[in-house]
C-alpha cells in the first residue's frame, strides 16, 4: 500500500515537471530569434547605399557658376544683336522752295485734269544744316487745269502742283504751291502775217490798175492775211521731261531722321 502511494506521488511530480519544463520551452520559442534573423534587415527597407548629399558649400558655388555662365551669354547676345536704331522728328517749315526736275511730259493742248505729273528733287531738303530729304528723292502730283489755246484768241495754259514725295523708302503727303504756266503771246507774229498780206494784195493791185487798183489790192490782201490768221491756233504750254522748275511747300512737312 506504501510503495503504490510513493509511485503514485512520483509519477505525480514527474508529469508536474515536465509540464513546467514543456511551457517554459514554448514561452522561450515564442521570443527567441536566430542570430540571423537579428543581423538581417527589417522588411520593406533597401540594402543599397543611399547617395550622399553634398555640403551646403558646394551647393551654393554650383549655383554661382551657373548663374555665371547665363550673364555671360546675355551679354554675348547682346553684344551680337544690331543696335536699334533711333530717330527723331524734324519739321520742314511752310514756305521752304522746293527745286524739281520734271520727269513726265505735259502739255496744254494733250494733258488732262487728273493726269499724274512726275518729278525728282534736283536740290536737297535742308532745315539747319541737316540734309531732311536728299536731292534725287521721287516727287508725284496731278495736273490742274490744261486750256488749249484758241483759233481767235487765247492762248494755252496749264497748271499742276504735287502732293507726295518719297525717300528712303517713305511716302510723305505734301502740299505744294500751284504751278501756272501760260503760253506766249502771237500778236506781233499775227500783226506780220497781216502786213505781208496786204502789201502783196497792193503789188497786184498797182500792176493791174494804178492807184485805185493798189488801194483795192491792199484791202484784198489785208483780207486775206486776216483769214490766215483766223485760221492758226496760238502757241500751247508744252513742256517735257528735263524742264526746271520750283514751287514751295504751302503746309509743314514732318520728317523722321535717323539719329544713329
Amino acid at each position: 500500500m506504501n510503495r503504490l502511494a510513493v509511485g503514485f506521488i512520483t509519477w505525480t511530480c514527474m508529469l508536474v515537471v515536465a509540464c513546467g519544463s514543456n511551457a517554459g520551452q514554448q514561452q522561450t520559442g515564442g521570443s527567441s530569434t536566430t542570430p540571423a534573423e537579428q543581423t538581417s534587415p527589417q522588411l520593406g527597407t533597401t540594402s543599397e547605399p543611399q547617395a550622399a548629399v553634398p555640403p551646403q558649400s558646394e551647393s551654393a558655388s554650383a549655383v554661382a557658376r551657373t548663374a555665371g555662365t547665363a550673364v555671360e551669354a546675355n551679354k554675348a547676345a547682346s553684344a551680337a544683336a544690331p543696335a536699334r536704331a533711333q530717330f527723331r522728328e524734324v519739321t520742314v517749315p511752310a514756305g521752304t522752295p522746293l527745286r524739281l526736275t520734271l520727269e513726265s511730259a505735259i502739255s496744254s493742248d494733250t494733258s488732262k485734269p487728273e493726269d499724274p505729273v512726275r518729278a525728282e528733287l534736283s536740290g536737297a531738303i535742308v532745315v539747319d544744316g541737316a540734309t531732311l530729304v536728299p536731292a534725287g528723292a521721287e516727287v508725284t502730283g496731278f495736273v490742274v487745269d490744261a486750256k488749249e489755246s484758241g483759233r481767235v484768241k487765247g492762248r494755252g495754259q496749264l497748271s499742276w502742283r504735287f502732293t507726295q514725295l518719297r525717300s528712303e523708302g517713305k511716302t510723305h503727303d505734301i502740299r505744294t504751291a500751284l504751278i501756272s504756266r501760260t503760253a506766249e503771246a502771237t500778236k506781233s507774229e499775227d500783226a506780220e502775217k497781216i502786213a505781208v498780206g496786204a502789201g502783196a494784195g497792193a503789188l497786184i493791185g498797182a500792176i493791174a490798175g494804178g492807184k485805185k487798183g493798189a488801194a483795192i489790192g491792199t484791202a484784198v490782201g489785208g483780207g486775206a492775211g486776216t483769214g490766215v490768221v483766223l485760221a492758226t491756233k496760238g502757241e500751247e504750254v508744252q513742256l517735257g521731261a528735263g524742264a526746271a522748275m520750283r514751287t514751295t511747300l504751302t503746309e509743314p512737312l514732318a520728317i523722321l531722321v535717323r539719329v544713329r
